[in-house]
């Protein structure tokens, strides 16, 4: 049987007013979550509403450096482009971090903002996204089911302040793009169910995969999960409702849009795939479920924990999905059908197999849960249910509570101490008393308003709200009069208000623990400009390098205040990078992806980094006694430039010794490695094991872990100490003491200057505090020879190519006359590079020791390479095809027109909608 026809007029008028609820849900969703939000931070004292800093953990060393990044490009003033970033790693791909971190529109904001406010402009761009959540879900609940406005407000922002976004997507802002994707992805569904906005539906699914596809990949199965239940809860006894083979149609219709927004984002997705496969491999972590308890009590209000999925919906919501399963106006099958898809997915959080699923068949590092949010949404339509189909009354509410006082008695005696907090059961306590007492006041003011002949809620045997022109129904009847008016603004007022409270403090309490349990980093302030500044004034680039030094403010100096270093902190930090770094004696944190800067002058010749910028210690990072507040000093050297030419193949392959491989790579012998011996602390002397000397540290017995290590160099070298394992003090005769932080794999120490060779030369002794056990290399003193290395540059910056030009995605420069051999760029040699001689045909850039080189032969006069993102060809070519696909589905739909012009023109079709109240 056709669908209902309705006369366009009325069909137009029911659209105006749905669209303005639809509307005014929005607006009331996002404004509950932004100001719940703004008042959690303020509460906790948090930037900006107080002085402690949000930049904890990545959100500090990742996210505000990339959007800085992005401002810079915004505005022009970025040393590279989409493809290359000439400012990290010493030129490092960039594309592929875009897409991982800063591809979402809404960073885009950001160039709105001054550059000394990108922390201000990271968290409106964070703020923005909650409120952008909430609306979309907002819409989502109207366009499942018609119901109140305002309730469908109140939930969508329930769940744009789901646990998960509180506790780890505020400091992941990049993560907050899944979070507005799932319920777009969801009304994708819906749009495929009624075979409508094939074209739009194509364009969200593509805006979301570019915005974030990691989300987006867990959002997209999710919203697979809701279109099947909403299929399941069809009535297949209606005439009016299509029957299984139309279930068919609308699978295939949303399985279209999904593959071919996937395929138009593809350009981008598949760089990011590719260069995670290119990237220094992370740590291998084995999936491990937690306690049931755990996961239940983090339902709760007040809670935290970084390794336990971050459950929480606020009480309104959770109670409501409670009641769903006990609610008897709402349809057997959606009560049973939805309380089944939130078990099962709830369990597949904890079963190996569909973790992996969920995590793209990888167990991420650090939170094992992050499609937690798909949960949390799911819950909120499944409490919107409930609510919209008939007001729950006292029976179905006290089966909620009994579920509730369940869920508490589990936590209360079975999770781990750490997972509650102090307010954790006051904020349930009060949230429950009010949410019920709103509850029966709703019913209460239903009942009345249906005894005084307004509108009537739906029956137990009303279809559910799915097809075109969603709402007729609660356009017709369902106003509420003046009787009924006052208790149901008090009971809206009440329900806004506990969840207004409960997220709050519940993101509050969050925002503190973070700050005890993780590393965190200051906002901007008088030292990143004073960092900023120095580097703006020293920098040459591309006629040298400006590395904006070894004492780091975060792990990406670089992309925070400017200059082209060696500091690089992403997921996608190159194997080669990394690799070859380490061989030259540099450290890192976050087992190899956050890559720190060397001080040392032979690196600084390879590498063409001729102004270096040195500060003292982080004020932020040292409590106890912060270093007076003193703007940097800038050292400048003499270096060749970015290209060189090498007459030879290297001599050999990356040893053991830094110093060695350094003067590998440099050509040229300018270190002395002297033989060593280590004495303990009561002068015996130690032996050697195969691997080097065993030390053993401890912070509380200094005389116990202090060593002496005795070696001869000549007079006038510097003293450089590699020890990637050891943690303590370094302090030669006559210096400063060196701190060295490595405990490998984790942490990686970078050779250090200790200082000169005391006295006239000859043999001398140092002292080595160790904190923590650890090895100590035989061989891991070097002195260096000034005079060496001066004319080392020299004959490096004599045989250079001249006329070098840098662009955004590749280096260019002018052979000497009679050049053969290798021209070696100072970048690292990552996959995408292209080198060609006199213009010739482009081929794979070489590797030298791990620098980018190109064979020159006689009568070469030019050389050239220029960078593509692996996988963007390949990413173009699916992106190509999908807009093809969209093409034929257009030429398709116009062709099925032609043939039947008399379906064009009429009212489009819609379904009879059960009344509600508005």
């Amino acid at each position: 049987m056709a669908p209902l026809q309705v006369p366009p007029g009325t069909a137009e008028r029911a659209r105006a007013v749905l669209l303005a609820a639809r509307t005014r849900a929005a607006l009331l969703a996002a404004c509950i979550a932004a100001l719940a939000f703004c008042v959690g931070d303020a509460v906790a004292g948090s930037y900006p509403f107080g002085s402690r800093t949000r930049s904890v953990n990545d959100l500090g060393n990742q996210f505000v450096p990339y959007h800085a990044h992005l401002w810079d490009l915004l505005h022009g003033t970025a040393d590279g482009g989409l493809f290359l970033n000439w400012q990290s790693g010493y030129g490092s791909s960039f594309l592929p971090d875009l897409g991982t971190y800063v591809s979402s529109p809404f960073a885009l904001l950001v160039a709105f903002f001054p550059r000394d406010r990108i922390d201000l402009a990271v968290y409106a761009v964070t703020v923005l996204k909650i409120a952008a959540a909430a609306a979309a879900m907002a819409v989502l609940l109207l366009a499942l089911r018609p119901g109140r406005w305002w309730a469908a407000g109140a939930l969508g922002a329930s769940y744009a302040l789901c646990g998960w976004t509180l506790m780890q997507a505020s400091y992941n802002p990049m993560w907050l793009d899944g979070l507005i994707a799932f319920p777009l992805m969801c009304l994708v569904a819906e749009w495929a169910r009624d075979g409508r906005r094939p074209y739009l539906s194509v364009v969200v699914v593509a805006l979301c995969w570019i915005a974030n596809f990691y989300t987006a990949y867990m959002a997209t199965i999710g919203a697979g999960l809701v279109l099947i239940a909403r299929l399941l809860t069809e009535r297949t006894d209606d005439p009016r409702v299509p029957g299984r083979r139309e279930w068919l149609w609308a699978l295939g219709r949303a399985a279209r849009s999904t593959v071919l927004g996937i395929g138009l984002s593809a350009p981008l997705v598949l760089t990011i795939f590719k260069g995670t496969k290119l990237a220094y491999p992370g740590l291998v972590q084995e999936f491990q479920p937690k306690p049931w308890s755990d996961l239940f009590g983090r339902m709760l209000p007040g809670t935290y924990g970084f390794a336990t999925p971050s459950t929480y919906v606020d009480t309104v919501a959770l109670l409501l999905a409670f009641a769903l399963p006990f609610h008897p106006a709402v349809p057997r099958r959606t009560r049973t059908v939805w309380t089944v898809l939130v078990l099962a997915v709830t369990a597949s959080f904890q079963w190996k197999p569909t973790h992996l699923l969920w995590h793209a068949f990888s167990t991420p590092n650090g939170s094992a849960y992050r499609e937690t949010f798909v949960l949390s949404g799911m819950m909120v339509i499944a409490g919107w249910f409930a609510f919209a189909h008939g007001l729950p009354g006292r029976r179905q509410l006290a089966w909620a509570t009994g579920v509730m006082a369940a869920l508490v008695a589990v936590t209360r005696w079975g999770a781990d101490e750490g997972v509650t907090g102090d307010g954790t059961y006051p904020l349930l306590a009060i949230g429950l008393v009010a949410t019920l007492g709103a509850l029966l006041l709703l019913r209460w003011a239903a009942d009345r308003e249906a005894g005084t002949g307004g509108g009537t809620g739906p029956g137990p045997d009303v279809p559910s709200t799915t097809q075109k022109g969603k709402g007729l129904g609660s356009l017709r009847a369902g106003t509420v009069t003046g009787v009924a008016a006052l208790p149901v603004v008090l009971a809206a007022l009440l329900l806004i208000g506990t969840q207004i409270g409960q997220s709050a403090m519940s993101n509050a309490w969050a925002t503190r623990k973070r700050l005890t349990t993780m590393d965190d980093y200051g906002q901007w302030g008088r030292r990143q400009t004073y960092e900023h500044d120095a580097v703006e004034k020293a920098d040459g680039w591309p006629a040298y390098r400006t590395d904006p030094g070894r004492e780091q403010t975060v792990g990406n100096d670089p992309l925070m205040v400017d200059g082209q270093g060696a500091q690089y902190y992403s997921s996608l930090t190159a194997d080669t990078w990394t690799k070859t770094l380490m061989a030259l004696g540099g450290g890192w944190t976050s087992r190899g992806r956050s890559l720190q800067s060397l001080d040392n002058p032979v690196t600084d010749v390879i590498f063409s980094v001729g102004a270096r910028v040195h500060s003292l210690p982080d004020p932020h990072q040292d409590h106890v006694n912060p270093p007076p507040d003193v703007p940097p000093t800038v050292t400048r050297q003499q270096v060749p430039p970015l290209v060189t030419m090498r007459n030879a193949a290297p001599a050999g392959r990356y040893g053991i010794s830094p110093f060695r491989n350094q003067e590998l790579l440099l050509g040229s012998a300018v270190y002395r490695t002297p033989d060593t011996q280590l004495h303990d602390s009561e002068g015996a002397l130690q032996h050697p094991t195969p691997k080097g000397y065993r030390i053993h540290g401890a912070r509380t017995k200094p005389l116990s872990s202090t060593y002496r290590i005795t070696a001869s160099c000549p007079t006038d070298s510097q003293v450089y100490f590699s020890a990637p394992d050891f943690k303590g003090r370094v302090t030669l005769p006559g210096a400063a003491p060196v701190d060295f932080l490595g405990r490998m794999p984790t942490h990686r120490a970078v050779v250090q200057r200790l200082g000169k060779v005391p006295g006239h030369g000859g043999r001398f002794t140092f002292a080595v505090r160790a904190v923590e056990s650890g090895m100590l290399s035989t061989n891991g003193v070097g002195c260096l020879d000034p005079a060496r290395l001066a004319a080392a540059e020299r004959r490096l910056a004599a045989g250079a190519p001249t006329g070098i030009h840098v662009t955004d995605d590749g280096v260019s420069a002018k052979l000497p006359a009679g050049a053969h051999g290798y021209a070696v760029v100072a970048a690292p040699a990552i996959k995408g590079w292209i080198c060609s001689t006199n213009n010739g045909p482009s081929r794979p850039a070489h590797s030298y020791l791990g620098l980018i080189s190109v064979p020159v032969t006689a009568g070469a006069t030019s050389v050239s390479c220029s960078f593509t993102p692996p996988g963007l060809h390949l990413g173009e070519a699916i992106g190509g095809a999908s807009l093809l696909g969209v093409a034929a589905i257009a030429a398709l739909g116009w062709w099925r027109g032609r043939r039947r012009p008399e379906e064009d023109g009429g009212a489009e079709p819609v379904r009879q909608e059960p009344a509600a109240l508005v």
